[in-house]
């Protein structure tokens, strides 16, 4: 954890990847994050990967340093006590992250009649309010449509990797400190709504896709190829799976160059009238007649010595590994890399644990932090930001308005 952030205080009612994750990227570069969860933990709080004792490694891992205090959100007074905490006086605090419903007892034109200068980061579904997850938005922005093999795969495929939950908590997070910085210069609060759905197609707007769809209709699905230049997967004679890009001039004669297809190459390209080495769009137009050359020249050849003249060419490339593949022999991943650190979790699991992972060269990184048990900071978080003692606490406890970790 970085000592950026020391002096903000941010107050999490929230479950799932993308507000969270907000919260996460604030917490790690130093903001004190209190979550605040239902008795008993959230939607998220069994949410797969679990251990074999059932415990979420999810959860453990989006809620690392925060601490965490258990309420009864059915109750007035469970409500009454949530409201105080994400309301509670003082400089730099006053900031509220959520996912969720615009309306209700967490409403920011609520909250912001207790404090003004209030600052609420909603991540929502769609922007109107409707519900909304990674995958369903994705499945409405078309992304599955473009995805996998038309001749396998004609049907739309999923991915794993929740894409826009991720963009969209980095992005709130950096919208929050914005906010923050706004109301240093003019003492003005705001709620700060961030949809998926907004966040996926815009970047979809970013990315030139909107106006590729207005001018020429919807990108087709290519399998492993990538869009607009060269690349793709490839077998090795060992068996071996390699993924090889070439965006630039020099990646591209780089490859040329290890693979011994200069002459082939030259041949099509004086045929075609064209140069591969001058223009990307090219090689993936006429990829059809350059990636049978590729794939018989890497078939010939063991993956080790491919990769050494790769890497001595400047190609860009990168074998397929699984995850635990991936953690157990690439160092620069996690064994050698120095935003993980080893940590003891309450899932009684010690695994190496990520810290930020934007590295500030003259700043120290710290070491990770564990996550929280469930309720474990309760009355430490009473006490300190409500001013309760300990019988006001523990009649709260006796009512079963508040819960410590069990």
């Amino acid at each position: 954890m970085y000592p950026i952030l020391q002096d903000l205080r941010v107050v999490e009612c929230a479950s799932f990847i993308a507000a969270p994750s907000c919260a996460l990227h604030l917490q790690q570069l130093g903001a004190q994050v209190i979550r605040i969860d239902p008795i008993g933990g959230g939607p998220d709080f069994h949410r797969w990967p679990v251990t074999a004792a059932g415990h979420s490694l999810y959860w453990e891992g989006l809620n690392k340093g925060k601490r965490s205090i258990a309420v009864d959100f059915g109750s007035p007074e469970g409500r009454e006590l949530v409201a105080q905490l994400i309301c509670a006086p003082g400089e730099g605090g006053g900031i509220f992250v959520t996912n969720f419903p615009v309306d209700g007892f967490l409403s920011h034109e609520r909250l912001a009649q207790r404090r003004s200068d209030l600052i609420t980061t909603r991540v929502m579904g769609w922007s109107d309010g409707t519900p909304a997850v990674d995958y369903t938005v994705n499945a409405a922005v078309g992304i599955p449509l473009m995805t996998g093999d038309p001749e396998r795969n004609p049907g739309p495929v999923n991915h794993v990797l929740p894409a826009w939950d991720l963009l969209a908590g980095a992005q709130a997070a950096t919208a929050t400190l914005a906010a923050e910085r706004h109301r240093r210069a003019t003492g003005q609060g705001q709620e700060l709504r961030v949809p998926l759905s907004d966040i996926a197609i815009a970047a979809l707007g970013h990315l030139g896709q909107i106006a590729e769809v207005d001018s020429a209709g919807d990108r087709p699905k290519m399998g492993n190829a990538l869009f607009g230049a060269f690349g793709r997967d490839f077998a090795t004679a060992d068996g071996q799976r390699l993924m090889l890009v070439a965006i630039t001039a020099r990646q591209w004669s780089g490859l040329v160059a290890v693979l011994g297809l200069g002459a082939a190459v030259a041949a099509i390209e004086q045929r075609l009238g064209v140069s591969f080495a001058r223009d990307e769009g090219l090689r993936f137009r006429h990829r059809g007649l350059l990636v049978p050359l590729v794939e018989a020249a890497i078939a010939s050849r063991r993956a080790d010595e491919l990769g050494a003249a790769f890497d001595a060419q400047g190609v860009c490339w990168g074998p397929y590994r699984s995850l635990a593949d991936a953690v157990a022999n690439e160092p620069r991943l996690v064994s050698a890399n120095p935003v993980f650190a080893p940590v003891s979790h309450p899932s009684g699991l010690s695994y190496p644990t990520p810290g930020a992972a934007v590295s500030w060269m003259q700043s120290d990184r710290g070491e990770p932090q564990r996550a929280p048990r469930l309720g474990e900071h309760t009355d430490q978080v009473l006490a300190e930001r409500l001013g309760l003692t300990a019988a006001q606490i523990g009649r709260l406890h006796d009512a079963g308005r508040v819960a410590g970790a069990g």
